[in-house]
């Protein structure tokens, strides 16, 4: 068996690294909470090719005092405890004095800071875990952090590295997140000589969330405020209607860290449980603040992990505090929801003006939208119902489908009887709705109970697939592009795949300020919502682990978009229009289950029926 050796700092350093600085993102989070720890009000963020290249931090806050720079890069050298029991009260951001010795071991680290009662600053360089000579300089009040050569000793850790774009949308996140956490800070986030976020101190969270979310998010969101003993939990939550098919809009903070925790996560989901879609997942901006000694957050190395003394009581904060609030507000109003925050001024006669023309004009729509239900009172026997049937003109819920070339149903001739495969005549054609969402039908089996929405999704896909195939999509161009904000990931994302994004007939172009201008879209899907949709595609190209490559991305967009253009459940549906929808069944090999693998129809057999009614002898 080899001997134990004592491995020197210059090692243990590199190793201590390996688990604080996992990638340039590490560094931007470990450095603004420096900066905010050091008390300051402003924080520039500039990145140069997703920070392999730099990272530089500058804040305007209390600096390092000359003696102390030493000690800045050393390892376990902190000002933010003195004692064991202190971590059992952290009022800071950073504690263990790694972050700064970490980054300095596997970087160029340039180090300028000066105090507010100092004339001049001071200058520190470490190349690599090499200290130099600390030196005199000019420079404002604050410090700035200049990190280059990143992984230059260690080639490994910078192969591992992902592209440029990958890397930088970590480090927007990590920016976003702190500055979520803080929006009292005025944060600025550049990449490559480029403003991408330029936030000015608010008092007003809603504005932080929608300089960086945009407005259609922010008119959705709810806010929630309630206490329980010493723990407060406050913020906003999403309406029912804005989700998001995974997690990333639900910021958890504690006590202004944000935090990742299953039970949290587990109490959100389940305060939306039957109002969301199964694979949904609700948007949060939420905030706890619990005394400091009832949670530990010294239990991993990037602190966004804690334990919590009582967890169970924050659970059942989260749960109840959103029950109620769903409660208190109508789910199915269409209306922008309204919102209090503590510390916004009073509304303003103007304002209440605004909101009031507001209001009429959605009054004004609503009324132009509806039409009167069918009248219930005559009710159709058999015989009527089946002429009424016969003498309804077939009907397209997408009528240029109908007309596609692309169909696999080969064109009937005159003179030609029509193939048995196409509709067979068994009177499929016509069938009753229920619930508003399922399909039933007399067939040769039995009776066929169908999903409405999972038929037409499958329908869809499999026309788009064709057409997508054939290179055979055609778009419908906007007389005037509809802007959609997004976040700016989700904004480099779309413009990262624009060749993609073409070939599935959309045409997207940057128009600054986290928007995009949609300018075409395919003819296919013109009844979606396309703002929803783009939504939807921008988490689809940006889903966690290995890009798929182009044939497979195209069909997880091919889902993702037949998902949202299908017929939804609740729908109610024209006599024509099921009738439509069941003769495009029988144009493909297979529509028994929809793209995402749930089927679209059941058959319960005349035995099955008999032995339910005790039939069976």
């Amino acid at each position: 068996m080899p001997r134990i050796n004592q491995l020197d700092a210059h090692v243990v350093n590199k190793i201590a690294a390996g688990e604080v600085i996992e990638r340039p993102a590490s560094i931007v989070k470990e450095l603004m909470e420096n900066s905010l720890d050091a008390l300051a009000t402003r924080i520039e963020v500039d990145i140069v090719k997703g920070g392999s290249e730099l990272i530089r931090i500058v804040d305007n806050g209390e600096g390092i005092h000359p003696d102390d720079m030493l000690l800045a890069v050393s390892s376990h050298a902190t000002s933010k405890i003195k004692d064991a029991d202190d971590l059992f009260h952290i009022h800071t951001m950073g504690f263990r004095g790694e972050a700064v010795a970490s980054i300095a071991s596997v970087s160029r680290l340039h180090i300028r800071s000066r105090q507010p009662d100092a004339d001049t600053g001071r200058e520190l360089e470490v190349r690599s875990g090499q200290i130099g000579e600390v030196k005199p300089c000019g420079c404002p009040v604050g410090t700035r952090m200049e990190i280059t050569q990143l992984f230059g000793n260690t080639p490994v850790r910078r192969k591992f590295m992902k592209t440029i774009g990958t890397e930088f949308a970590h480090i927007s996140e990590q920016f976003s997140r702190i500055a979520l956490a803080n929006p009292r800070l005025h944060a600025v986030l550049r990449h490559n000589g480029k403003t991408v976020y330029e936030l000015p101190a608010s008092e007003n969270l809603l504005d932080r969330i929608k300089m960086l979310n945009g407005t259609e998010l922010t008119d959705k969101l709810i806010w929630v405020e309630s206490e329980a003993g010493p723990c407060r939990l406050w913020g906003y939550v999403g309406h029912p209607s804005l989700s998001r098919s995974n997690r990333k809009l639900q910021y958890l903070f504690l006590n202004n860290r944000w935090i990742q925790d299953r039970s949290l996560q587990h109490a959100l989901s389940e305060a939306y449980r039957g109002l969301l879609m199964v694979g949904r997942h609700p948007v949060a901006f939420l905030y706890l603040e619990v005394p400091p000694e009832t949670v530990d957050v010294n239990v991993h190395p990037t602190k966004t992990e804690v334990r919590f003394e009582d967890s169970q009581q924050l659970y059942r904060l989260l749960l109840s505090t959103l029950r109620t609030k769903f409660l208190s507000v109508d789910l199915n109003s269409n209306m922008s929801l309204p919102r209090t925050e503590e510390g916004q001024p009073d509304v303003t006669e103007a304002e209440q003006n605004e909101t009031r023309e507001q209001l009429l004009n959605w009054a004004n729509e609503q009324v132009k939208s509806w039409q009167p239900e069918p009248s219930r009172g005559h009710s159709y026997s058999p015989r009527e119902l089946a002429a009424v049937l016969e003498r309804t003109a077939p009907f397209q819920p997408y009528p240029e489908l109908a007309n596609s070339s692309s169909l696999s149903a080969k064109p009937v001739t005159d003179g030609e009887t029509p193939s048995s495969q196409s509709v067979p005549a068994t009177g499929l054609s016509k069938a009753i709705q229920v619930l508003d969402c399922y399909l039933i039908t007399e067939t040769e089996e039995g009776m066929t109970i169908i999903d409405q929405h999972a038929l037409h999704e499958r329908i869809l896909y499999e026309q788009f697939r064709e057409r997508v195939l054939n290179s055979a999509v055609e778009s419908q161009k906007l007389l005037v592009p509809l802007p959609i904000e997004m976040s700016n990931r989700e904004v480099e994302v779309l413009l990262d795949n624009q060749d993609v994004l073409t070939q599935l007939g959309f045409g997207i172009a940057d128009f600054g300020k986290n928007t995009v201008l949609l300018d075409r879209y395919p003819v296919m899907l013109a009844k979606a919502n396309m703002t929803n949709l783009i939504h939807d595609v921008a988490e689809e190209l940006d889903r966690p682990g290995k890009k798929p490559d182009r044939r497979d991305l195209i069909d997880h967009l091919l889902h993702t978009m037949s998902c949202r253009a299908a017929i939804k459940a609740g729908q109610r549906l024209k006599p024509e229009e099921i009738s439509s929808l069941l003769e495009q069944r029988y144009l493909f090999h297979d529509t028994h289950h929809c793209p995402h693998g749930r089927p679209t129809a059941l058959t319960l057999s005349r035995a099955d029926l008999d032995k339910q009614f005790g039939r069976l002898g």
